[in-house]
């Protein structure tokens, strides 16, 4: 059984003076397993934080079910919840703004096991405990948040986040606000906990190199709705979807020899939230399109098992694209280059 499932979520936010509503999050599905990563990409807008904080109860969705260890989420059964309280946590995006300035790094880290109330003897055990597994220092923890680099405030955020031992944490964009070494620093040290907790993550980014790296399945979000879905090795080398591939082929790598070669072109403008299409809602911007595609909404198709899309010509787009997964071969060569003389990386199993 699946530690989180998410069924025909629906979030939509109404316009003060107006019948209108924005449609953030369109009838979203998906399963989480335990020790599993899951990343939520797309464009801005596309509905993955909305998401997240709909599977955190941060916002009340509109419609659908969330399920956590078989019992559905809503009303009284919250993250707030006595039974629930630390077993779902949050990364915020940016760090600086997430910390208290005026707490120290102790006092931060300790937060959310005073709202457990935890004996004062039991957390100064688990704090440090925490900090070690964070890479801080024991030495930093009397410091105050502006006295530490923005990388050491991520890690501050994830020990106090990971301090509780939760089965589920959402991250949201953990990575964006750092430089290149601390972004790397970073991915290295959510694996490496995820491997000691088995924690499962859900992982929002538009780094797709990070995703690639970290993530066991990727779904991929248009508009608040998921158009392909499946594990990562086999989106990021062959994808279905022509949103997936302009996606992917988008991103322009450190070397010019490993670009997605592609005659998948999307090109227009993005429909508005607030007055979407009816039917497929990349009909207006893909080259692929087909009258069909105007009338009425591509079902769910399963490409193979775990690897699912939602496009009338799927196969077509699987057999124009090459199957090469660029993202890969870039990790090698870099860790070829940087790492001379030590040992490879570990790959991320997949999960069975």
């Amino acid at each position: 059984m699946p530690i989180l499932s998410v069924s025909d979520l629906v979030q939509q936010f109404p316009i003060a003076g107006s019948k209108a509503v924005v449609r953030a999050v369109n009838g979203v599905s998906f399963e989480l397993e335990q020790g599993e990563t899951l990343a939520l990409v797309g464009e801005s807008g596309s509905g993955k934080t909305t998401i997240g904080r709909c599977v955190l109860g941060l916002i009340r969705p509109t419609a659908g079910a969330i399920v956590y260890r078989g019992h559905e989420m809503g009303g009284r059964r919250s993250v707030r919840s006595a039974e629930l309280r630390g077993k779902l946590q949050l990364v915020f995006q940016e760090p600086a703004e997430s910390l208290n300035p005026r707490l120290r790094l102790f006092e931060l880290i300790d937060e959310p096991l005073r709202a457990l109330q935890v004996n004062r003897a039991e957390r100064e055990r688990r704090v440090r405990a925490a900090a070690r597994r964070g890479g801080l220092a024991e030495s930093l923890l009397e410091l105050y948040p502006a006295e530490i680099s923005m990388g050491l405030q991520q890690r501050v955020g994830i020990a106090r986040a990971m301090i509780s031992e939760p089965e589920i944490v959402v991250l949201d964009e953990p990575t964006s606000a750092l430089d290149p070494t601390a972004r790397a620093e970073i991915i290295d040290l959510l694996i490496q906990i995820q491997r000691d907790l088995g924690t499962a993550y859900v992982f929002i980014s538009h780094d797709l190199s990070a995703v690639r790296h970290i993530s066991h399945r990727v779904a991929v979000l248009y508009l608040g709705m998921i158009v392909e879905q499946g594990p990562s090795a086999t989106l990021f080398a062959q994808p279905s979807h022509p949103y997936s591939v302009g996606l992917l082929s988008s991103v322009l790598l450190p070397n010019p020899k490993l670009k997605r070669e592609t005659q998948i072109r999307l090109e227009g403008e993005i429909p508005s939230p607030i007055d979407l299409p009816k039917a497929c809602y990349l009909a207006g911007r893909c080259p692929l399109v087909q009258a069909r595609c105007r009338e009425r909404m591509p079902a769910v198709e399963s490409v193979e098992p775990g690897h699912m899309v939602r496009c009338y010509r799927h196969r077509e787009v699987a057999r124009q694209e090459q199957a090469v997964d660029y993202f890969a071969r870039f990790q090698e060569e870099a860790e070829r280059i940087l790492g001379a003389g030590m040992p490879p990386r570990e790959k991320r199993p997949a999960i069975q």
